[in-house]
């Protein structure tokens, strides 16, 4: 049996850059909790990057002596990454987007991530019915996996 895509062009992956994602998202540090997000797929998936840093202010109290980086905030990056794909997703729209987080669901933490890891957020979109987007999220670390959960998210203009 033959490939149907066999000899077919590649499909050209987006990269969204920072100056990109500050348009995108009303975030700004410290809260911003994605540096880049690359290997987009339309509205389909991506894959976002986090790079954790001692500097962070989070660390000053969680916990000194052996920082870790909030599970919550893991969240919040998927988030915050899957937000600004489906700003992406409907750049081409004349009205300014803004994104609500809804809800998380089948939140698991599976091992710690520290200052010097990079968090390669992993978002695929599950569903999507008019201004309501669904994506499941992996987080993981040198390809181990540290975090996922399912979010949803309403886009307002």
């Amino acid at each position: 049996m033959t490939d149907p895509t066999a000899g077919a062009p590649a499909a050209t992956l987006d990269v969204i850059d920072v100056q990109r994602l500050l348009e995108y998202l009303p975030h700004r540090y410290p809260f911003l909790l994605v540096d880049r997000i690359v290997e987009i797929d339309g509205d389909r998936s991506c894959v976002g990057i986090k790079n954790v840093t001692a500097n962070e202010p989070q660390f000053m109290g969680h916990f000194p002596g052996r920082p870790v980086f909030p599970g919550v905030l893991q969240i919040e990056a998927m988030a915050q990454t899957a937000g600004a794909l489906c700003i992406h997703a409907m750049e081409k729209a004349d009205k300014p987007r803004l994104v609500y987080f809804m809800t998380i669901d089948g939140a698991k933490f599976r091992k710690p991530v520290t200052p010097g890891d990079q968090m390669r957020l992993h978002m695929t979109k599950l569903a999507q019915k008019r201004n309501v987007w669904r994506y499941r999220g992996e987080a993981r670390v040198e390809g181990t996996l540290v975090s996922e959960a399912e979010i949803s998210a309403m886009i307002v203009a």
